[in-house]
């Protein structure tokens, strides 16, 4: 049997939410595999065993840069390690201008961007410069660069945290900006399913089964139960399924939008500033405890 340590139940608990107790048992009954254990978990206590993976944990802005003639577009998430940091104005002119290099220039990734000239030296020069000013740490984390089929539509929300850049065949100014804020609101994972990993619609598939099971359904309605519950997940993840959030029905979505305008989507990006990086999180008491150790030490 798998040793199940305190280091894997206080990760799966991050993960989840749920009671320390609860994530011991998962990850026993898990033989240690974390990701078995979520999904038990999810199983047991539904959609609260989701909630961490939502979180957004480290600060710094997303920014949006256009070309001229608008058939290319920019978006770009730069980290930092405070919300103080992240509304200096240096800092908010540091992700400007990277931005507007990865439309000019279309670096390979982000080594090539921050070899670029920049002022006086390169993007590394002045952002290593900016750190030794403000005494704190700060990185290019990701960029996209994309070429538009048809138009852009860009949108910044909660003080540059979200950032979405949608490109739009069709319909109006209106349409690409009411998409945009759909992007941002409802954060999809992809147009359609055909970009949802393979993983993720069997995860759910599992999960529903393993539900309707404990639910004590019958055998024979166990996989149109998993039918349904994917269909419900993949709604819910793709641009396309969603519910459009201005529906006057609350019942129209996306797709149905756009057949009704004679419009599509080409591609989006959507950017949350610090999705999927682990906070670092202070214990003061903690602290002060270990200090008290060292110095007896």
């Amino acid at each position: 049997m798998a040793e199940i340590t305190a280091s894997m139940v206080k990760e799966l608990r991050e993960r989840t939410d749920a009671p320390m107790m609860e994530c011991k048992r998962a990850l026993t009954e898990a033989a240690g595999d974390l990701s078995k254990a979520e999904e038990i978990l999810r199983v047991k206590l539904g959609s609260k065993a989701s909630k961490a993976a939502s979180r957004i944990t480290a600060e710094g802005v997303v920014a949006v840069h256009l070309s001229d003639d608008g058939k290319i577009g920019a978006l770009i998430e730069v980290n930092s390690e405070t919300d103080f940091v992240a509304k200096n104005d240096e800092f908010l002119k540091l992700a400007s201008d990277c931005a507007a290099l990865v439309v000019s220039h279309d670096p390979a990734d982000v080594a090539a961007l921050s070899a670029l000239p920049l002022g006086d030296g390169s993007v590394e020069s002045t952002r290593t410069a900016l750190v030794g000013k403000i005494g704190e740490n700060m990185s290019i984390r990701r960029f996209v660069r994309m070429q538009a089929k048809g138009k852009f539509a860009s949108y910044i929300h909660g003080g540059a945290k979200i950032g979405v850049l949608l490109d739009y065949v069709g319909g109006d100014e209106q349409l690409g900006k009411d998409l945009a804020m759909q992007i941002a609101a409802g954060k999809p994972k992809a147009l359609d399913s055909t970009g949802v990993a393979v993983e993720l619609i069997e995860s759910e598939r599992r999960i529903a089964i393993e539900k309707a099971k404990e639910a004590g359904k019958p055998e024979a309605m166990l996989e149109k139960i998993a039918e349904g519950s994917v269909q419900k997940f993949l709604n819910e993840v793709t641009l396309l399924g969603q519910v459009f959030v201005k529906a006057e029905d609350g019942k129209q979505t996306v797709a149905q939008l756009l057949k009704a305008k004679a419009a599509s989507v080409a591609g989006f990006a959507l950017y949350v500033v610090g999705e999927g990086i682990a906070k670092r999180s202070n214990d003061f008491a903690a602290e002060v405890a270990a200090q008290a150790a060292a110095a007896q030490k």
